[in-house]
């Protein structure tokens, strides 16, 4: 058949929200639809008529898909094939470079549903190798191609993508608004598929992160609504993963725990480790945020760590995994460690997101504070506040803005005591 029908199959399901899983329900395994959507198994006549029921499309719709791209076939799965292959090692450069070149492949051949989707899997690609502007730029490109106006489920996982890369970008209103626009959209998609939970985590994320915590909470209840007792454990492992922080953030720690305990429970490293890593850095870091700090905590920090060291990391995570260590040595009174360890941090600040490089400056201002470096933790708070300013997060600004407060506070009423001694003698 070659690999038209493989690439069309996907698209209609990614359309329609739907993961492999849920497409092959009771009757396919994820693995064989992952099979003829990259083209290495030929359907049966009954399977296109289960899968044509199962997509609302006549039979004869997905025959017609047996028809080769114009470019050579064997090009063009090779390059997929290279993509994929090089994503499961983790190698998001090299398996972004491979899908751009199937994109072009796909391009050329006028196959554009193929080139949509070998598009979107680069940006996936270079948001987790880290390069924000090209993936950026692709996706702004995907929400103006006419697949995106024309399809929803397109048009939100488009979106849903630049609102995340924005929010790590440290423009949080912005991305605020996209991740609302994509939730207004997906309401025309099946509930409970994972392009609307996708979405609603991204529109929490963003505005937990602004401070907006009572609307998004919000939308954790809407988010918790879309999960049932068919909802795939990692899938409902995350939802519970992402109530979690946003209930520690509002300082409701009793909930916090109970959703992290049992996303612990949901997710497992066997499946997918570098997921496992990241539950604990989130974990360890919305527990510290909040102040919590207990045997529970060192070992979420502990578990990534050694998570993070077994897979490949960005840059970005090895900086978090360490802030975090930080965190916990500046609530445990270890100043010292912390300020030695946050200033080897923030040299390589270029490497975090526009939020965290802020969130650094700020603990680094606060333990210079603390050990009694007043004019330095100024400077360090100072950083911090543009930081939040520029990302519209104003309660984090306030932070900053109270401990200059209370440093040049405490500078007056030394200088007061000074000249009062001074007058005295």
């Amino acid at each position: 058949m070659g690999n038209g029908f493989g690439e069309k199959l996907r698209a209609e399901r990614l359309e329609r929200g739907l993961t492999q899983a849920e497409l092959g329900k009771n009757l396919y395994s994820p693995s064989y639809i992952s099979l003829l959507e990259t083209g290495r198994r030929e359907p049966t006549a009954e399977v296109i008529d289960e899968l044509a029921r199962r997509l609302e499309l006549a039979p004869k719709a997905l025959e017609a898909w047996s028809q080769p791209i114009s470019v050579s076939d064997a090009e063009y799965v090779l390059a997929g094939l290279y993509a994929r292959q090089a994503w499961d090692l983790r190698d998001y450069e090299l398996a972004a470079s491979h899908a751009a070149t199937a994109a072009s492949i796909a391009l050329e051949g006028k196959n554009t549903s193929a080139w949509w989707n070998m598009t979107y899997m680069q940006a996936e690609c270079l948001v987790r190798h880290g390069d924000l502007l090209e993936c950026q730029a692709i996706t702004e490109r995907l929400i103006e191609h006419p697949m995106a106006r024309e399809s929803v489920g397109l048009g939100v996982r488009a979106r849903q993508m630049l609102a995340a890369v924005l929010q790590r970008q440290g423009q949080l209103s912005a991305a605020v608004d996209l991740a609302m626009e994509a939730t207004k959209l997906s309401e025309e998609l099946p509930q409970s598929s994972v392009v609307v939970i996708g979405t609603l985590r991204v529109l929490i994320g963003a505005l937990a992160e602004s401070g907006r915590l009572d609307e998004s909470w919000k939308y954790c209840q809407l988010l918790v609504a879309q999960v049932d007792e068919n909802t795939m454990p990692q899938l409902a492992g995350e939802v519970a993963w992402v109530v979690g922080n946003v209930a520690f953030m509002r300082h409701d720690y009793a909930e916090g725990v109970r959703e992290h305990e049992r996303a612990a429970k949901l997710l497992s490293p066997a499946n997918d480790i570098e997921l496992w890593a990241r539950f604990n850095k989130a974990s360890a870091a919305v527990r510290l945020q909040a102040g919590i700090v207990e045997p529970e905590t060192l070992a979420s920090i502990e578990r990534a760590e050694l998570a993070f060291s077994i897979v490949y990391e960005m840059k970005s995570d090895e900086l978090e995994v360490a802030f975090i260590r930080a965190r916990w040595l500046y609530l445990t009174g270890d100043i010292v460690a912390a300020i030695e360890k946050l200033r080897k941090i923030h040299a390589e600040r270029e490497a975090l997101a526009k939020h965290t490089a802020g969130e650094v400056a700020l603990l680094l201002g606060k333990s210079l504070k603390a050990a009694g470096e007043s004019e330095e933790a100024i400077v360090y708070l100072k950083e911090a506040q543009k930081a939040f300013s520029s990302a519209g997060a104003q309660d984090l600004v306030q932070q900053a803005l109270d401990a200059i407060l209370e440093i040049n506070l405490a500078q007056q009423r030394a200088a007061a005591a000074a000249a009062k001694n001074s007058k005295a003698s």
